[in-house]
């Protein structure tokens, strides 16, 4: 039921999400943290810097994974619910409200997903891509909620949607990623890239699964 979301103004920003994703297949909500939530989870995401367990990102599944620090830049930690701190399950229950109010909404039948804490590096990209694989089509939103305090538009880092219309051609829409920030789009049907920052560049990155994460690589 849509009145177990007792914060009106949360219930708000999800009515925002569904409303944008169905009319043009990406969202951005600003405030979807708040300062102190976000001021939290960067405290965790320092904490699990502090244990050294980020690893380079890679690209593609399984025998197809490669590493190519070119293409993809980013240093990632994924998460495990059953091991996440505090703030990072206040995130992750938010999260599963997102998940439940876009199926009664959106009937996009939505089973699970998948995050992982996110960090670039000054001068690091993530070249174009889509988040669906080709040997793997069960991603069907991909969300990323920002980390980043004090961000300025001189500091870069936006992420960039290539939006395609009906004639062929493309719309680019760059979103900066300022604390608190959440976007997300089509996993399957909106090019992206990650543009260099001057400084270091924090996220909350993830997707929305058709099916149950645990079967995701099965």
């Amino acid at each position: 039921m849509i009145e177990e979301i007792e914060d009106d103004k949360l219930l708000q920003k999800f009515e925002q999400i569904a409303d944008r994703l169905s009319d043009k297949g990406y969202a951005i909500v600003d405030n979807f943290l708040e300062p102190e939530e976000v001021h939290n989870l960067l405290e965790v995401l320092q904490h699990h810097q502090e244990q050294g367990t980020f690893k380079k990102a890679g690209i593609g599944t399984a025998d197809q994974f490669t590493v190519d620090k070119q293409v993809r830049g980013d240093f990632i930690r994924w998460i495990e619910p059953s091991e996440a701190l505090p703030p990072t399950q206040i995130f992750l229950d938010r999260m599963n409200e997102v998940m439940r109010y876009i199926n009664r909404t959106c009937f996009l039948g939505l089973k699970d997903f998948e995050f992982h804490f996110t960090v670039y590096p000054p001068g690091t990209v993530y070249q174009r891509h889509l988040d669906q694989f080709q040997t793997n089509d069960h991603r069907r939103l991909s969300f990323i909620c920002y980390l980043n305090e004090d961000w300025k538009p001189e500091n870069g880092g936006n992420l960039r949607l290539y939006l395609p219309n009906e004639d062929g051609t493309e719309e680019e829409v760059d979103i900066l990623p300022i604390a608190g920030r959440l976007a997300c789009f089509r996993a399957d049907l909106i090019p992206h890239e990650v543009l260099a920052a001057n400084r270091h560049r924090y996220s909350l990155t993830g997707w929305m699964l058709d099916q149950l994460n645990e079967l995701t690589f099965l």
